[in-house]
This record gives structure tokens, C-alpha cells and sequence, in this order.
């Protein structure tokens, strides 16, 4: 049986009693909701900053060591390239210039980003708090970047 509306609440610590919550969105990625799922259950993205931040563009974390060269000791995923749009509020999974090299590491859209359409698999969209993503530290990385305290799927 499909859960009616699965989420993943970010806690990112910054002082304000909202988590940003993600509606995921398995019936356009399967396998990248399960991996999002699977990671977060472990506590992987717990402690994980967000280690580059472009203003207009997008948010991205999800590697273990802060600098964008790292993932999860699980298996790249292969691609799920979809129809749904890159626009504001928009979760996809970060990748090398492999298509199917996404492992752990995720990118919350800003703005309009249509150009990564169907090149960047979407597994989510914020819900609530995109105000939250939107007062992350800018940089690449931040001098003092903000971090996902704890993540969690309800």
C-alpha cells in the first residue's frame, strides 16, 4: 500500500521552531525517495551541512564531509529523469556529469531552474519552510554554512 503523503522534515537548528518539510514524490523517483528515505532512518544527513548556497540558483547538501566530493557508502542511483519542473521549492539530487551517479547529495531550487529539466531526477518539493532555506548562508562553500541538525521521514 502507496502512503497518501510521505514527508521529510529537515531540522536545521537555525533558532526557529519550523523544519522545513519536503512532500516526496515516489511516483515520479522511486529510487531516489527510498534512497532519501533509507539515508535519513540512518541518521546519515544528521549533522550535514549545506555546503554550497547560490543565491537565486539553489541550496545543495548531502555530502558527509562539507565539500560536495563525497556521498553514502550505498551504490549510485540510476537516473529517474521526469517531466516535473525545476522551480522554486523544487528538491532533485545532485549528480557528476554521470547520469547515474546520484548517491546522496541533494539541491533545493531557489528560483526557476527549467534548464536542468529532465537532466536532474526530482524527488521532492517544500512544503513548508522554504523561508528557512531561503536564510541559509550563502557561499561555496559558507564561511559558516548552515546544516541539517536532524532529518526525518513521517
Amino acid at each position: 500500500m502507496a502512503d497518501e503523503k510521505l514527508t521529510l522534515s529537515i531540522d536545521t537548528g537555525d533558532g526557529t521552531p519550523k523544519d522545513v518539510v519536503i512532500k516526496l514524490l515516489p511516483e515520479i523517483a522511486p529510487g531516489h525517495v527510498a534512497r532519501i528515505k533509507e539515508l535519513a532512518g540512518e541518521g546519515f544527513y544528521d549533522g550535514v551541512k549545506f555546503h554550497r548556497v547560490i543565491p537565486g540558483f539553489m541550496a545543495q547538501g548531502g555530502c558527509p564531509n562539507g565539500t560536495g566530493m563525497g556521498g553514502s557508502d550505498k551504490p549510485d542511483l540510476q537516473a529517474e529523469f521526469n517531466d516535473h519542473p525545476h522551480t522554486r521549492g523544487v528538491c532533485s539530487m545532485a549528480r557528476t556529469s554521470a547520469p547515474h551517479s546520484a548517491n546522496s547529495q541533494f539541491f533545493i531550487c531557489f528560483d526557476d531552474a527549467r534548464f536542468l529539466d529532465r537532466q536532474y531526477t526530482v524527488w521532492g518539493e517544500v512544503e513548508d519552510g522554504m523561508d528557512v532555506i531561503d536564510a541559509l548562508p550563502k557561499g561555496e562553500p559558507p564561511r559558516e554554512p548552515g546544516k541539517i541538525v536532524k532529518a526525518t521521514v513521517a
